[in-house]
């Protein structure tokens, strides 16, 4: 796990390793193990590594083959990789060291970019050919480890997070009035390619990008998800016996495949609950566990000990609590906003800042239970979605889902920014790509592809990676992902979602764990609209920078605060919070290099 960055001329000038230094500079925490940079000619690059498979100098990066004249900068993790290492080593290739990064090199030169469809696990990577002089850019299935890039006429950079492009400078930080729309209808989701920023864009999910030094760019995806009933399973028992299976071997991989200890984020929800007792069924030992809490407020506790306890008790784990003041929360707050590469209104994300900075003290690799409900339905709105029987796909959609509707959209952002209803537009072409049996089967796919990415997936990358912890999301496998993509709905969506889960933990995990409510990760502090929390938005939002970005109508935002904890979303966002944060996060990232 690391922080990469990058720069290609197309000019003919040599790129500046003082560029890569910034933004080396911006991904220290990514990877506090080991900094490295590479020079050739038009091409230059940069890594920070996070030492977890081969915690010898032999996988330092950048990794250099003059064998095969190819250069690697890679972030992520290769499950399979003992395996290719096997295959490549039987058609001659000799290796200079024993992780995973030396096999993406060596896969890359065997196959070309259809090794993409060999390698298991979750990644992002730059590869430099010397002989061909071109850079080839790959991002994993799910976007599980992100890859952002800006360009001019003359450079293209790429990097980890937007906070290294931004240092990079020659960025143009104008607002995407398509990305805002995005954000401001999906809670914070803005799919590939675009940001909130004109100038800074990302690789898709299953895509890789290969881009020459004269500028001539070739995008391509290598794999999507088919979610049809074309499956020889047939009934409940043969599924839950495959999925039972594929997530035991799954789990086990997630958590072999270190040369550190890995450990489990306890929510004291169902999922993270099932990677403890299947880690402990396949016999890994010293388990260590960790769970974060809050004060409690009058209308809801804040943590979910009485859950995570249990799951503790059952299989002996090395158990870590971590009980934050709600005091802590706010002040916490700008640091972690500073570790976002995009907006992220979710308020549990400054939960996982503060987790990740406890647990990275003790340990590098944790397991968490991300992907879990948008795989297997364990949100309430996805069977209002598929009960929804008025309209068209997108308005079903959008019924349940979408935070504003169109109209109330046009109220809130200023007219330079409005439009034709752009996520409506983008969302209809995705629900009617081919490879879909029911509406509800498109809609978990649309957001085990797209939106996880830029929502949970993308919260807990950055938040574990601002200090130094690789965060495993082994729901999200690609053929654990392909199996279960092809269930059928019902079998996902009974007894309250994630019916299948809840049979597979069954006598893993105490009753109380499975058949508690759905819960959401506690944060009274932010989700009570009210005192010190309710001032840091006021002040924000008539703050003299927010008022002359002029992003929102001023008679929108007074009714907000006129009334902070009436206006929720479909999914009970905080709309007033909205708002908030995504100006908190643009004087931050954007102001502060202006």
């Amino acid at each position: 796990m690391c922080g990469i960055c990058g720069e290609l001329r197309f000019d003919g000038a040599p790129a500046q390793l003082n560029t890569i230094d910034r933004m080396l500079h911006q991904l220290t925490r990514r990877g506090p193990d080991h900094a490295g940079s590479y020079s050739d000619g038009v091409f230059s690059c940069g890594q920070r590594r996070l030492s977890i498979i081969d915690l010898s100098p032999r996988s330092h990066q950048p990794m250099v083959d003059t064998q095969l004249g190819l250069v690697l900068v890679f972030n992520g993790t290769i499950y399979n990789y003992p395996e290719l290492r096997r295959e490549l080593s039987g058609r001659g290739y000799r290796f200079f060291s024993d992780g995973d990064t030396e096999v993406i090199i060596k896969a890359f030169h065997a196959w070309g970019e259809q090794c993409l469809t060999r390698l298991r696990g979750m990644f992002a990577f730059a590869i430099w050919d010397m002989h061909a002089r071109s850079l080839f850019l790959a991002r994993d299935r799910f976007g599980i480890k992100p890859l952002y890039w800006s360009a001019t006429a003359n450079t293209l950079r790429f990097a980890s997070n937007t906070q290294a492009l931004l240092a990079a400078g020659d960025v143009d930080t104008s607002i995407d009035a398509i990305g805002l729309h995005h954000l401001l209808t999906l809670h914070a989701v803005v799919p590939a390619p675009r940001t909130i920023l004109n100038g800074i864009r990302k690789l898709p999910p299953a895509h890789w990008l290969q881009i020459d030094c004269n500028g001539q760019q070739t995008l391509q995806r290598y794999w999507q998800l088919n979610a049809t009933r074309d499956t020889a399973l047939t009934n409940e028992t043969d599924w839950y016996e495959a999925v039972d299976v594929q997530l035991t071997q799954v789990v086990a991989q997630h958590h072999r495949i270190a040369d550190v200890p890995v450990g489990v984020l306890l929510s004291g929800g169902l999922d993270s609950s099932l990677l403890v007792a299947l880690l402990a069924e396949t016999g890994a030992d010293d388990l260590r566990t960790f769970s974060i809490g809050f004060e409690d407020t009058p209308e809801e506790a804040g943590n979910e000990f009485i859950y995570s306890d249990q799951v503790v008790a059952w299989y002996g784990t090395q158990h870590q609590r971590l009980l934050i003041p709600n005091a802590a929360v706010l002040t916490r707050l700008p640091e972690a906003i500073d570790a976002m590469a995009e907006p992220m209104f979710a308020q549990d994300a400054v939960a996982f800042y503060l987790l990740a900075e406890q647990v990275a003290q003790s340990i590098k690799v944790v397991q968490s239970g991300q992907g879990a409900d948008e795989l297997f339905g364990g949100y309430f709105w996805y069977p209002r979605i598929a009960a929804e029987i008025n309209g068209n796909a997108v308005e079903r959609l959008r019924r349940h889902y979408f935070d504003r509707d169109h109209a109330e959209y046009l109220q809130l952002i200023h007219s330079r920014y409005a439009g034709t209803d752009y996520t409506g537009e983008w969302v209809a072409e995705q629900l009617a790509l081919p490879g879909a049996d029911e509406l509800i089967d498109a809609v978990l796919r649309l957001d085990v592809t797209t939106f996880i990415v830029d929502d949970p997936v993308k919260r807990v990358d950055n938040m574990t990676m601002a200090w130094g912890l690789e965060a495993r999301v082994p729901f999200l496998d690609h053929e654990l992902v392909e199996l279960v993509a092809r269930c059928p709905p019902a079998l996902k969506l009974n007894d309250g979602g994630k019916y299948l889960l809840k049979k597979i933990a069954r006598g893993r995990v105490p009753d109380a764990v499975i058949d508690r409510p759905k819960g959401y990760f506690p944060m009274p502090a932010l989700k009570y609209v009210r005192g010190d929390f309710l001032m840091m938005m006021r002040d924000t939002l008539m703050s003299q920078a927010c008022r002359e970005r002029g992003l929102y109508q001023s008679d929108y935002v007074a009714q907000l605060l006129a009334a902070p904890e009436a206006h929720y979303t479909r999914i009970q966002g905080n709309k007033l919070w909205h708002l908030a944060l995504l100006e908190l996060w643009l004087q931050r990232h954007v102001d502060s290099i202006a």
